[in-house]
Parts: structure tokens; sequence; C-alpha cells
């Protein structure tokens, strides 16, 4: 059966990639966005899809819509992004996720919340299970983010336990891949961009920070599996790689893959950089059959040649 299927942040890295994967399974696809990270570039060649509607909306507004399901990914997510007006994005994730679940409360759709490893804090546990609580600094410069994910998450069980709403909680580890924005921000842009202009790559820390980092193609099966599994699994429950690497050897690997001149230049860490990032997805495999399938190397290649690309049109 077709379902109507709402996706928050749907003009987004992660949000198109998503539209185009429903869109492939035969679903009605609402996408909502306003634009402030999102594009319509990302979206522009589902347009025509007669399963297709572009909504401009920003989701700290209400709005009354009949869906099945919903999947709420709308707030900026890298730090220069989401610390460029704070205040807007702890209100994305709080004011969304209540508008959110009243539209899901009133149309009894499921929905599954996009909450991320940023509520893990800097960990002094690793790898990040679950059941940890975090390690998040709640005046930082990153709480807005942090905080606000961690509010979500909060609202969705609040409204799972008094409401019964069906709610699905997943936390995001950093994910990469085609349609991250050229000013991103987040590291594997930054380094990739930098790379193919012949500039230094900017290395924050002497380098040993760790991440782990997910290929977009894999992070959405993920999240549809979420959405697809038993109302009795509602998380939450991690989605990444957990393979680990220090950001100096994605500098070198970004380096050789691009065949760049490109020096290393270390630059003081920001206020509240973790130093490790790496989930746990026994939960994942266990109760959705999930495991990670793109190699780093691989994943760093589709996402150069698509900067390539991006890049010609621009010069």
């Amino acid at each position: 059966m077709t379902k109507r299927i709402l996706i928050t942040g749907g003009a987004g890295f992660l949000g198109s990639h998503l539209c185009e994967r429903l869109l492939g399974e035969g679903q009605d696809v609402l996408c909502l966005d306003n634009f402030f990270t999102g594009s319509k570039d990302n979206i522009a060649h589902l347009l025509g899809h007669p399963r297709f509607e572009l909504i401009r909306h920003d989701i700290t507004i209400p709005i009354y819509l009949e869906v099945d399901e919903i999947y709420n990914l709308a707030c900026p997510a890298s730090p220069v992004h989401y610390q460029f007006n704070p205040i807007k994005t702890i209100k994305t994730n709080v004011m969304g996720a209540i508008n959110v679940l009243g539209i899901a409360k009133r149309t009894k759709a499921r929905v599954l919340q996009a909450s991320t490893s940023e509520v893990y804090g800097d960990p002094d546990v690793h790898p990040q299970q679950e059941s940890y609580w975090g390690r998040v600094n709640p005046i930082g410069i990153r709480s807005c983010y942090d905080e606000g994910k961690r509010a979500a998450e909060c609202l969705m069980m609040d409204y799972r336990r008094q409401n019964a709403v069906n709610t699905k909680i997943v936390r995001i580890f950093n994910t990469y891949g085609p349609r991250m924005a050229v000013n991103d921000g987040r590291v594997v842009s930054n380094f990739i961009i930098q790379a193919l202009r012949g500039k230094n790559i900017t290395v924050y820390g002497d380098g040993s920070h760790t991440r782990s980092f997910c290929y977009c193609d894999d992070l959405i099966d993920g999240l549809v599996r979420m959405m697809n599994s038993s109302d009795d699994f509602f998380g939450p429950v991690n989605i990444g790689n957990p393979g680990e690497f220090t950001i100096l050897e994605l500098a070198r690997l970004v380096i050789d893959l691009t065949g760049s001149s490109s020096k290393i230049d270390f630059q003081p860490l920001p206020a509240d950089d973790p130093a490790q990032r790496k989930p746990d997805i026994t939960l994942a495999k266990n109760k959705l059959d999930w495991l990670p399938k793109i190699p780093l190397e691989q994943g760093l290649i589709n996402t150069i040649t698509y900067f390539q690309e991006i890049l010609q049109k621009q010069s």
C-alpha cells in the first residue's frame, strides 16, 4: 500500500537522498523545507515526479497535513550552520519536534526523529552505546544543537508515554556523501573542498581526534529500516559506521585520493570538540539487521567526484 510520507528538511543533504529512496519504493513524498541550509538543487530532479510534492515552510510554525509517516530531519547539522543562529537552531529542534508530534498525534502517523551522536557530547565511554547518557556542556557554543536534540528525544518519549504516539529515535553519527553543501563546515566536505582548491587542509588540534564516517546510502537504509521496524522497537538506536579514523588519517587520505598538493595546517581546537566519536551498532545489527557496506575510500571517491562537478559549475 502506498504511504503518504512527510520529510521535514527534505531538501537537505540527507533529506534529499531519503526523498529519492522513498519515491523509488513507490511512496508519496511530501518534502518540507525552509531552505535555510537545504537547497532546491538537491531536489530539482524530483520536482516533476508525480508522487513528489515540495512545501516551503518553517517547521517551527505549525502546519496541518494528512500523512502516514514522518521523518523529522529538519535542523542545521554542521557547527558552522547551527552556530550561525543558535536560537533558531534550538527552536527548530524543540518547536519543530512539538509541531511534528502534533501532526503525528492527530493523524496517528508514525514519526522518526533524526537525533545525533552529539547527544553523547564529549564522551567518557567508548564506543558509545545507546544506554550512555552523555557528557554535554549545557551552556557551551554547541549546546543549541546538542541540548536541542536531547530535548527533541525527550519530547518523542513523552508523547509516546502520554499520548501513545508511535515514535522512533535514531542517533546519527558522522555521515558524508554527495549533496553536502560546499560551505557545510563538516570535516569531510572541508577537507575535500580545500584539497580540490589546492589550499592547505585545516586540522584542528594535533589530528589525533577520532571520528567514524558513514556513507549517506548506508545511513538512509538505516533510517528506512528503523521506520519499518516493529512498533515495540522505538530506540534510540545508533546508526553510523564503527570504522574509526583519526582526523589526520582522513586528511592524508583525501590528499591522496584528490592528488592534491595541499599541506596540513594545524589550528587550535574549537570549544567542546569531542575527542572521540564511534558508535556501538550492536542494537542496529540485532534489531534492524543493518550494517554499513560502503568503505570510507569508496565513499570518499564518490563524494570527491560530486564536489569536482560542483566546483566546475561554479568556475
